[in-house]
């Protein structure tokens, strides 16, 4: 399975949740999981197994054809354009104060970029993440720090950085207001 089939999949299986207005406990306990292993895969954190993902989908009451039957692999064609409102909020971590609105998915030359407009509160109360993919972050407003591998950088307004995610890193906002950044994810393949 290709990385941009794999996130599909992990949206789907978020959305159907949510639609059904069903907790991440709910559909674990029925798919005789981890609700953190759930928030996981929803998260694009990991990849389920086939019996998991089995056991998912079955958990949400849906029919294994109509499951796969939005699920596409096509590749993106000629511009797309995308108003601010069509941003889609995302979960990728439990913390407070960090707000994901996923612009765009797509695929290029076998890789999957995923855009991000990433924001986080002053007080956000976050821990130490990795994901599998190489990270460019270009900062709009407000101040910033990371830590990775116990070195800090600070980035402000006009800024830009770039790293390996699979290193557990962590932000940290230093203005009085949040910071908002634009974080453009390439995706590793598994």
């Amino acid at each position: 399975m290709n990385d941009d089939i794999i996130l599909q999949i992990t949206n789907r299986i978020k959305d159907l949740r949510k639609e059904q207005k069903t907790t991440l406990a709910q559909v674990a306990a029925r798919a005789g999981v981890t609700k953190g292993l759930i928030s996981q895969i929803e998260n694009n954190r990991t990849v389920p197994s086939l019996p998991v993902l089995l056991n998912i989908i079955n958990s949400l009451g849906i029919d294994l054809s109509d499951f796969f039957q939005a699920i596409s692999d096509e590749q993106m064609n000629g511009p797309i354009h995308i108003e601010a409102g069509e941003y889609k909020p995302v979960k990728k971590e439990q913390a407070a104060g960090c707000h994901y609105n996923r612009i765009i998915s797509f695929k290029t030359d076998g890789k999957l970029i995923d855009i991000i407009l990433y924001s986080q509160d002053y007080n956000a109360k976050k821990k130490m993440v990795s994901t599998n993919a190489y990270e460019f972050d270009y900062m709009l407003e407000g101040t910033m720090e990371y830590t990775i591998e116990n070195k800090k950088y600070i980035l402000k307004p006009g800024d830009s950085f770039y790293y390996d995610a699979s290193k557990p890193h962590l932000s940290r906002c230093l203005s009085e207001h949040s910071f908002t950044m634009l974080v453009v994810y390439f995706f590793n393949p598994s």
